[in-house]
């Protein structure tokens, strides 16, 4: 067994590995950027090597330092992790050559999957199922144009080396590669250093499941169940989960049958995944095809150590150490239920735009473990840390685990909810609305899911009248309480004054009436039992009756930001006397802007299409945003002239820049 392993990654999969590696009593070496010197993983880990610039193509994606940072400590084994150089043929390679052994794949079926083109010719040499599409060097745009028309509408236009959701577009029309073709070779060149193109016929109703396959250097291959992924926003995973609630033991097994037969045909071992599409209007659960296969851990590995009982990064440490796998097919039992959300740092009020910033405070809710049920997060943060523009913006995972999927998802609510994180904005609310929508419930699942639920975007989950009284409470007894502290504090020279108890509250559009006294509370006239503890500052709620909450609480110049079951309530508060002349006051009118293009998140302009003087209409791409790691166009909200420029190509823009304004 290794002495010494280095994680060749950052953030929350650099802590998981070393926490694995620590109890198996391994020493591990940390590296890292100048963004994340003060990072957890760098504090968890035995050692520490300094690789470079924070940008990652100066210092994660630099083998040449990594390697030598493994050289200089004496580790004997490296983990690449996910993302980065997980699936970089060359680097496994190199890290043979050093006598540095690659806690992964061996090189050759790293390259084999690694190009999506050749592994799906691969793939159906070895009986698998693969989707019909054009899998040659397409020339240019015009190329591609022919090729998709051929295909037929709607198509998938992927990079070859691409991944995790980058570099790839969906294309409805003839329009849509024109404008997506050469985004997609961009985004494949920036994150991946290949710019080739393939295009594939896009599966209506498409459900995304994927099996976990694990093998060692004995010739042994199994398959781990599935895991189900259909959620996705912009082709990026949000919920995962396993088992999946579509998939019956048939397909379970003809799946991983299929899995292990492509792994046995590139000499794999270690653990890796095979994705799959799955057409979910086919009844039968026949018709799946074969997309990638992914050559390293993957980022929802937990939901399957959760159903099976298995920890992969040791059996990834193990069988890299020689070691024969310990357990067979049959000896894989899927127990319970697991989900997973990756809580990210971005808005989903705001059209889910990245959020980078300070984490002014981070807490995650309390891990459980006991038989009925778990609740585990994995991060890589601290408060104090920053969420970086260089790098993903997920702050944590998620993880939850219950005899059935209700209750796996019935702990996802109450655990989102008791999040703490002050900062950057996040998708704790849309998540929660997710966990409670009536079709995820179902399993009635796509990949389209989001679009389809959402497509005016995300304002907030509905909530019940009900919920909303008791909101309205919550507001009023919090105010009381502050009313009580100030007049405290005030009156210490002179008789202290009773704190106002009558209060107007409007939330949901309504105004409602509360009084608060010593004994009970109510709202327009009906009492509610309302049992929660509060004290001045506390930025968290837990009210135990009339109903089980966690209230998320920030203060608002007219009252307060109540977020609960996923969303977020402005809840305005004004004493009962001065409730009657809230009717007179002017509602303050939003400038229109939208004779400018700004900047909508912080990025880099990559891509500028008009000058000063030229015509632009209304929904016409004017520029591209790159901002972590993704490419984002911005329109013209109006038709118009250009009247001036205020950024050239290359520049760094700050959220709200201006990049240019019309006439």
């Amino acid at each position: 067994m290794f002495k010494k392993i280095l994680i060749a990654n950052r953030g929350e999969i650099a802590c998981r590995v070393i926490r694995t590696a620590r109890a198996m009593g391994i020493a591990t070496v940390a590296v890292y950027s100048d963004a994340d010197a003060r990072s957890p993983h760098v504090m968890l880990a035995d050692e520490s090597v300094r690789l470079g610039p924070a940008p990652a193509a100066e210092s994660y994606l630099k083998a040449e330092l990594i390697l030598l940072a493994a050289r200089e400590t004496g580790a004997d084994a490296i983990h690449p992790g996910y993302g980065f150089l997980s699936e970089r043929e060359s680097f496994a390679r190199a890290c043979a050559e050093a006598g540095i052994a690659f806690i992964g794949p061996p090189p050759n079926a790293i390259a084999a999957m690694g190009d999506k083109i050749e592994s799906k010719k691969l793939a159906k040499q070895a009986g698998v199922n693969v989707v019909p599409g054009f899998l040659g060097e397409i020339a240019d745009t015009e190329h591609a144009v022919r090729i998709a028309g051929e295909i037929g509408y709607p198509v998938m236009m992927k990079a070859s080396a691409g991944g995790g959701g980058k570099g790839m577009r969906l294309a409805w029309s003839e329009a849509d590669v024109r404008e997506g073709f050469e985004a997609t070779k961009r985004e494949g060149l920036a994150s991946f250093g290949d710019d080739r193109v393939f295009i594939e016929k896009f599966i209506q109703d498409p459900r995304h499941i994927e099996i976990q396959v694990l093998g060692d250097q004995h010739g042994k291959v199994l398959y781990l169940g599935e895991r189900e992924c259909s959620v996705q926003r912009r082709h990026q995973k949000v919920v995962e989960e396993a088992p999946s609630p579509f998939v019956t033991p048939a397909m379970r097994r003809a799946m991983g049958e299929q899995a292990v037969a492509l792994a046995r045909a590139v000499g794999y071992y270690s653990a890796g995944t095979v994705e799959l599409i799955v057409s979910g209007a086919d009844p039968t659960g026949e018709s799946f095809y074969f997309l990638e296969m992914n050559t390293r851990l993957q980022v929802e590995h937990p939901v399957t150590e959760e159903i099976t009982g298995l920890d992969l990064v040791e059996q990834m440490i193990r069988v890299a150490a020689g070691e024969p796998l310990s357990i067979e097919q049959d000896d894989v039992r899927l127990n319970g239920w697991s989900v997973e959300t990756r809580v990210y740092a971005e808005d989903p009020y705001r059209g889910f735009l990245p959020s980078i910033g300070r984490l002014v405070r981070y807490q995650a809710p309390e891990p459980v473990a006991d038989e009925a049920g778990r609740v585990r997060v994995d991060d890589g943060v601290a408060e104090g840390g920053e969420v970086s523009m260089f790098y993903d913006p997920m702050i944590a995972k998620l993880v939850t685990w219950a005899p059935t999927r209700e209750g796996a998802i019935d702990a996802q609510v109450a655990a989102l909810d008791g999040f703490r994180i002050e900062g950057p904005g996040t998708n704790l609310d849309f998540l929660s609305a997710l966990m409670q929508h009536p079709r995820f419930r179902d399993g009635a699942l796509t990949t389209g899911f989001i679009a389809e639920e959402y497509p005016e975007g995300f304002h907030g989950a509905p909530a019940e009248p009900e919920l909303l009284r008791i909101l309205a409470a919550v507001a009023a007894f919090v105010a009381t309480a502050e009313a009580d502290r100030a007049r405290r504090i005030d009156g210490q020279l002179g008789r202290r004054l009773p704190p106002p108890g009558e209060w107007q509250v409007r939330i949901g559009g309504e105004d409602r009436h509360v009084v608060v006294d010593t004994d009970a509370v109510t709202v327009d006239g009906v009492g509610v039992e309302l049992e929660m503890e509060y004290t001045p500052g506390d930025r968290i709620v837990t009210v135990e009756a009339p109903e089980a909450l966690t209230i998320r609480l920030a203060r608002t110049r007219g009252g307060w930001r109540l977020s609960t079951r996923g969303a977020a309530h402005e809840v305005r508060v004004v004493p009962g006397h001065a409730g009657a002349l809230t009717r007179h006051m002017i509602e303050k009118v939003a400038p229109d802007l939208s004779r400018f293009l700004i900047a909508p998140m912080p990025g880099l302009l990559v891509r500028l299409d008009v000058g000063e003087g030229d015509r632009v209409e209304a929904g016409q791409a004017l520029a591209v945003v790159e901002a972590m790691k993704m490419e984002n166009i911005l329109r013209a909200a109006k038709s118009g002239t250009v009247k001036a420029v205020s950024a050239r190509t290359g520049d760094s823009l700050a959220v709200d820049a201006v990049i240019l304004e019309l006439e």
